[in-house]
């Protein structure tokens, strides 16, 4: 190293960056040893980031490119009750070529009547599909199989529950179809409702043969068409002919989808679910932050012989400072990178593994933002932690360099590198709420975030401050311990800290889970129905209620008029135009369900304004509900326009109603005054509750002749549905647990890192208590001991603010009741206990294994 690199740069001149370039490289020479835990933690946050962003551009890139068969066709037209006729069809049909379909749900038998299942009907015309193809077995096409007389094509799992094989005879309402076929494959079932049972494939003529369509029955008509000349490919012409769509069928009601993004829900659902794990990801890196800093403190300990021989020779603060800046830069980019080809290997890696599941083909796309994105947090990470270390470095001189061993100095960085770090900060944070689809949840994780690292960062402080102060106890082992908690340069800051954000948000995380199950388990009373009925003709209530009294005496049947229709209009102002926030946009999307009634539903009471007094006759009336009216900004007088039956109805809202979901009582979101529709077309939905000594033979035999008797409706077992939507729940609270492990991962790496940079100081120690006559019992003791105080202290804070944070998320943005439960506390324990022993346990027995004389002489 030549005495010409190191000096100091002609007045006002700049630091020349090849020379920095050129020292920095030969610092490098001697290999990446005090970087590993460096790269793999900014390789470990940026691998989540990215992964996560590459494999939502996967399935992105799947729905723009596989968008026309997933949809069935360029564009669909659907809306409840009301087939197309007369004006409307002739304009659909006119647009191109058209496919028609329609789906409800119904009960399916076994010809003899002793086994039913509730599947979803699909009828479909002689066009279907549009675009794709179902694939079935046994028939060499599903137009073959359903022309073949009365044919059928039913999932497989219906055949195994009805115990049926292709060929036999099916009951599907009034009619006896033959199932054909097995379905294998449906291209377009990713944009179909959400279904409660198997699907079973029919003809539209096989369907009217069934009796079960009638005024007021669930049934939702689909139109598909497909475009002339290619313009399904222009997304420009597609737009138009949106537009021309909306102003030829303005009062028609139906919903509109394009290829350009066949399933609104699910891409809704791919953005929030990309947003919640790249925040994840970020607190992973975060994390690992403190893992970087941990990294470069150990680097620079390392080159303190370097560092003051540079200055002795002439060497400025700022070159040492930008030498070092460009090997930790570089050091950087290769974790950046190695993050970045980890986290695109990831869609590749679940398209091989899960492909067969996915609803869609991922396509393997590379996408900028997503390259970006990731690198772009993983250098702004790397700088924010890496900023003050080197800060201090640059202005610790070279005499306090060569006697840091034994008397370390703790100096302020500059001014200039203390304003960087708060700008990098700064820029951290506006990148986050910039990059995300909810400002505000964005800031709140942000600030939240930093809240955590404050309280862990002064709880180390703090740890140490008191393990000076305290007395030593007589007990050698735990005065050890105890000054190696307050000693300068020690463990506990960078344990506090690594372990303390891991830990919380994974505390955070169960018990959200906690809640949400003791939500759905135990708030559901007693008295709740034991089934739902479904598109009950008026004419057959009578029967089925003697029905019902007759076969389960004792049993309560409630009933309410349903028919389904679409918000299309708040205060006049399209819906498609009102700004409402993401956990309201569901009531906005879709159909939904409507009812009249003369009296205040069960399980809701009126908490704003009027009920209608009875025998009410005037203007259109609605009630809704107070939550969701409050979400979208409703209040008394504001008006409604909804769909049914394919005409627009405006209703003035009279009065909110706080209502008691869980009861499972007969509720809806808008209740309408009875002049409003009684004289629709509808069917009844009606509950059964039976008495609490009722057996499930007697269950069984009531829902077997209710369906016999009465084909045209649908009985729904309430404890199957709870069950069904417990599986789902569990799926993505364990995707939610693994994902939150991942910030206890790079929480690991960050403990095995801030164990790394206090070996050396730590086997000088050993070497010095095994010279004065220490046994290696002791000095293991020692260490446990240190390394369980830590844990207990940090897993307790850990988990407080664990519990705050979910007690926060449940009750003040879930708005549930938000129950505690012990059981997660108790395994963050164990995890923070088992984390600590185990890398403080593979640390000390290499502190034991060292040999003293070599520290000895070097020393």
């Amino acid at each position: 190293m030549s005495t010409e690199m190191l000096a100091p740069p002609a007045p006002g001149g700049g630091i020349a960056l090849t020379r920095v370039v050129m020292l920095a490289m030969r610092e490098l020479r001697s290999g990446l040893r005090g970087f590993y835990i460096f790269i793999a933690c900014v390789a470990l946050g940026v691998m989540v980031i990215t992964g996560v962003g590459a494999l939502s551009d996967a399935l992105r890139g799947g729905f723009e490119r596989q968008g026309e068969a997933i949809l069935g066709g360029d564009v669909t037209f659907g809306r409840m009750h009301v087939r197309a006729a007369g004006r409307e069809r002739e304009w659909l049909a006119a647009q191109g070529r058209m496919s028609e379909t329609a789906t409800l749900r119904a009960m399916a038998r076994r010809a003899d009547g002793e086994e039913q299942a509730l599947v979803e009907i699909k009828a479909v015309d002689e066009h279907y599909p549009l675009a794709g193809e179902v694939r079935v077995g046994g028939a060499a096409s599903l137009e073959q199989a359903l022309r073949s007389g009365a044919g059928a094509v039913a999932d497989p799992i219906l055949l195994e529950r009805l115990r049926l094989k292709t060929g036999d005879p099916m009951m599907i309402g009034e009619a006896e179809v033959m199932v054909r076929a097995a379905i294998t494959s449906v291209p377009d079932a990713i944009a179909d409702r959400l279904t409660y049972g198997p699907r079973v494939f029919v003809s539209l003529e096989t369907l009217e043969k069934t009796g079960l369509v009638q005024p007021g029955t669930l049934v939702r008509w689909r139109y598909a068409l497909k475009l002339p000349d290619g313009a399904g490919e222009d997304p420009a012409a597609l737009e138009a002919f949106r537009e021309r769509a909306k102003a030829a069928l303005a009062e028609a009601g139906f919903t509109i989808a394009d290829r350009r993004d066949p399933s609104p829900q699910v891409s809704r659902t791919l953005e929030r679910l990309r947003q919640f794990l790249t925040f994840l990801g970020l607190t992973a890196l975060l994390v690992g932050g403190v893992g970087v800093a941990n990294a470069v403190a150990t680097f620079i300990d390392r080159r303190r012989k370097v560092i003051a021989t540079m200055k002795s020779l002439g060497a400025t603060s700022r070159i040492v400072l930008a030498v070092f800046l460009v090997q930790v830069l570089a050091m950087t980019a290769v974790g950046v990178l190695a993050g970045l080809g980890l986290g695109l290997a990831v869609p590749a890696v679940l398209n091989v593994l899960y492909g067969d599941v996915l609803p869609i083909r991922a396509e393997i796309t590379v996408s900028a933002a997503s390259l970006v994105t990731g690198a772009a947090y993983g250098i702004l990470v790397a700088l924010l932690f890496t900023l003050w270390p080197l800060g201090r470095a640059e202005l610790v001189s070279a005499s306090v360099l060569f006697r840091d061993e034994v008397a370390p100095e703790r100096v302020r960085p500059r001014a200039l590198i203390v304003g960087l770090t708060l700008a990098v900060a700064a820029a951290l944070i506006v990148f986050a709420v910039a990059m995300s689809d909810s400002k505000r949840i964005a800031l709140y994780f942000c600030l939240g975030l930093i809240v955590v690292f404050a309280i862990f960062s002064a709880l180390g402080t703090a740890l140490t401050w008191a393990a000076r102060k305290v007395k030593r106890p007589r007990v050698p082992e735990l005065a050890l311990a105890i000054g190696n908690i307050g000693a300068p340069g020690g463990l506990t800051r960078s344990v506090v800290l690594s372990l303390g954000a891991g830990l919380s948000l994974l505390v955070a995380v169960a018990l959200a889970d906690a809640a949400l199950v003791a939500e759905l388990t135990s708030r559901i009373p007693l008295q709740s129905p034991d089934y739902f009925v479904l598109d009950i003709p008026k004419a057959d209530y009578p029967g089925i209620a003697s029905l019902v009294s007759r076969e389960a005496p004792g049993a309560r049947l409630e009933d309410a008029p349903m028919l389904r229709g679409r918000l299309v209009k708040l205060n006049g102002t399209n819906v498609e135009e009102v700004k409402a926030p993401p956990e309201a946009q569901w009531v906005l999307a879709g159909d939904r369900g409507l009812t009249y009634a003369e009296d205040v539903p069960a399980g809701s009471k009126v908490v704003a304004g009027e009920w209608w007094p009875e025998d009410y006759a005037g203007e259109p009336l609605v009630s809704f509900e107070s939550e969701l009216a409050g979400k979208l900004g409703l209040k008394i007088g504001d008006t409604v326009t909804v769909n049914v039956l394919g005409r627009n109805l405006t209703a003035r809202i009279t009065n909110l109603r706080e209502v008691k979901w869980e009861t499972l009582a007969l509720n809806f979101v808008m209740v309408f005054s009875p002049g409003t529709l009684k004289s629709a077309p509808y069917n009844l939905l009606a509950t059964i509750s039976l008495p609490k000594e009722t057996t499930l033979e007697t269950e069984a035999r009531l829902a077997r002749v209710l369906g016999k008797t009465y084909t045209s409706i649908t009985v729904i077992r309430v404890k199957d549905a709870i069950d069904a939507f417990k599986v789902v729940f569990t799926k993505v609270m364990i995707a939610v647990r693994a994902a939150g492990s991942v910030t206890l991962l790079a929480g690991a790496l960050v403990l095995a890192g801030a164990l790394a940079t206090a070996q050396r100081r730590r086997i000088l120690e050993a070497v010095i208590l095994k010279t004065l006559g220490a046994t290696r019992r002791r000095i293991l003791a020692a260490h446990l001991a240190e390394y369980l105080m830590l844990a207990a202290t940090t897993a307790i804070v850990a988990v407080i603010l664990g519990s705050l944070a979910a007690w926060i998320a449940v009750a003040r943005v879930m708005e549930i009741e938000f129950v505690f439960s012990w059981r997660p506390v108790v395994e963050a324990l164990a995890l923070a206990v088992g984390c600590v022993a185990l890398f403080g346990g593979i640390g000390t027995w290499a502190v034991l294994r060292a040999r003293p004389v070599p520290y000895l002489r070097s020393e």
